[in-house]
């Protein structure tokens, strides 16, 4: 079994346990992995930048 810490030549560990049980938020009926939660919350991040930042404009004719 490997200690997590990177070896030469060898891929490097990863940085969370991988084989524990996920931490989950639970909200009434929903019940959501804090991964997937923070996967949703950037993609929204990333949505509402789009609608908010000016679109490149190429050059114009003459």
């Amino acid at each position: 079994m490997t200690d997590g810490l990177m070896h030469p030549g060898h891929m490097p560990a990863a940085p969370v346990d991988l084989g524990g049980t996920g931490y989950y938020i639970h909200w009434g009926v929903l019940q959501i992995s804090a991964a997937n939660a923070v996967v949703i919350v950037l993609m929204l991040i990333v949505f509402v930048l789009a609608l908010l930042l000016p679109f490149p404009r190429g050059r114009r004719r003459r």
